[in-house]
């Protein structure tokens, strides 16, 4: 019995291409199955419920200019925004938002807190931006449409434009402030 095990693995180290033919080397992913992003994505089942509810389902800037931002401007989520805020847009806006960053001037960034940003663009067209990008600024939020980290989910981008729109102007007085001292 020893002999004929000894055998076989010796068998075995002398044909090596032969050993792996054999059936216990059947890769496990080459089943008949449907693989991750194979073919047009599955039609979601009848009554099922989204898991975030918020309208993202827009194409362009344009279209986000009438959406209306389901998440209140809480202090939670100003907070959440603020630290968005830092972590993707203070490096071309600046941490007060006046475009005073040391690349600001190179690229073209706006002064997130004119007249113009505060009171004249929607929340939705804020949000659209940050979204789709601008002329020079990256997408955040929908994959290849000229770059970005793509990391912001709908529900982000929006704590981001209730920041924008709810505190980056007191939060930019009290740095001036600040450093005026």
């Amino acid at each position: 019995m020893k002999l004929r095990y000894l055998a076989f693995i010796g068998a075995a180290a002398l044909l090596p291409a032969q050993v792996y033919a054999w059936p216990w080397s059947t890769d496990m992913m080459n089943q008949p199955s449907i693989k991750p992003q194979e073919g047009p994505p599955a039609p979601f089942p009848s009554r099922s419920v989204p898991v975030s509810g918020i309208p993202t389902m827009v194409a362009d800037r344009q279209e986000a200019e009438s959406l209306k931002n389901p998440i209140p401007a809480t202090p939670e989520s100003i907070k959440t925004g603020r630290n968005l805020f830092k972590i993707y847009c203070a490096a071309c806006h600046g941490l007060t938002g006046k475009a005073d960053s040391p690349v600001s001037e190179k690229i073209g960034a706006i002064d997130l807190t004119s007249d113009y940003v505060q009171g004249m663009l929607s929340e939705g067209w804020i949000w659209g931006t940050i979204t789709f990008g601008g002329a020079i600024m990256p997408a955040y939020g929908k994959p290849g449409a000229g770059g970005g980290s793509n990391d912001l989910s709908p529900e982000e981008r929006w704590h981001v434009v209730n920041y924008v729109r709810n505190q980056l102007v007191k939060d930019g007085a009290g740095t001036a402030t600040a450093s005026a001292e």
